[in-house]
């Protein structure tokens, strides 16, 4: 009786400890656990809009750039709002939902950093300034100085975009004024004055003049490196798709980005 016992009692313990290992050996042991917040979770696939704020003068390059990022992340939908990078700025700075901002000049990135909106800023191109004439250069413009014939209808930007202070230290450093018959608040609105016929002369950046191609004539001019402008990009801190922003902003500063920018005629930077 003694050892029928025994057996009885050795059978309930090795059920009592098959109970508490049942877990870790029947048919669930193989499911995952919750992924934590190192798992690598995050990783994959990204999706959702991603909303760009871009200077003007990058209009022609950012849609060849728009098309080869959506193609690699097709869950992906860009829209880009482009305008003069001070007005960007402070619609971001006022509040606007953007994840990126590319900038066309570092002191207009500065308004959204100072603000501690731009997430580490690095500058991805650069560009130059050239004297733009419709096409047949009805007022037989040659140079800078030219700007100062009164009798020209001349287009400039407006000081506070980074085209208009390029275009007045490019004069300065001349030692040259201009007789400027319209202020334009981003470089794409002087360069439809001039392809209008509207003007007969305007400063914009030399991607611009190479993107319009027959409509305009561009003129270079001794003097405009010393108003190279260069571009500055970052993502938006709130931004609310994150890592959407990155994604764009690491395809731009990437060599396939960098190639896109040298064939639009933008310089290193």
């Amino acid at each position: 009786m003694s050892k029928a016992l025994a057996v009885l009692a050795g059978l309930a313990v090795l059920a009592l400890v098959g109970c508490a290992a049942g877990p870790a050996s029947g048919p669930d042991s193989a499911a995952p656990s919750a992924p934590g917040p190192g798992s690598g979770a995050a990783s994959g696939p990204i999706s959702g809009t991603v909303a760009v704020f871009a200077a003007a003068s990058l209009g022609d390059v950012f849609a060849a750039i728009e098309e080869e990022f959506t193609a690699a992340h097709p869950g992906v939908t860009v829209v880009v709002n482009y305008g003069g990078s001070s007005g960007l700025a402070e619609q971001i700075v006022q509040g606007a939902p953007a994840d990126v901002f590319a900038a066309a000049s570092p002191a207009t990135m500065t308004t959204v950093a100072d603000a501690g909106l731009a997430a580490d800023p690095t500058v991805f191109a650069s560009n130059t300034l050239e004297l733009v004439v419709p096409a047949g250069n009805p007022g037989t413009v040659d140079g800078l100085a030219d700007l100062e014939r009164p009798e020209l209808a001349v287009a400039l930007c407006a000081v506070e975009v980074p085209c208009g202070a390029a275009s007045a230290k490019a004069l300065a450093a001349a030692g040259l004024g201009a007789s400027v018959d319209t202020y334009e608040q981003d470089v794409k609105a002087v360069l439809t004055k001039v392809e209008l016929g509207e003007v007969d002369a305007g400063l914009v950046y030399r991607t611009d003049v190479l993107a319009a191609g027959d409509a305009v004539e561009g003129i270079r001019f001794a003097g405009a490196d010393a108003a190279v402008t260069e571009y500055p990009i970052a993502a938006i801190t709130d931004s609310p798709n994150p890592r959407a922003a990155a994604a764009f902003v690491a395809f731009v500063v990437s060599a396939r980005g960098q190639a896109l920018l040298d064939e639009a005629g933008f310089g290193a930077p």
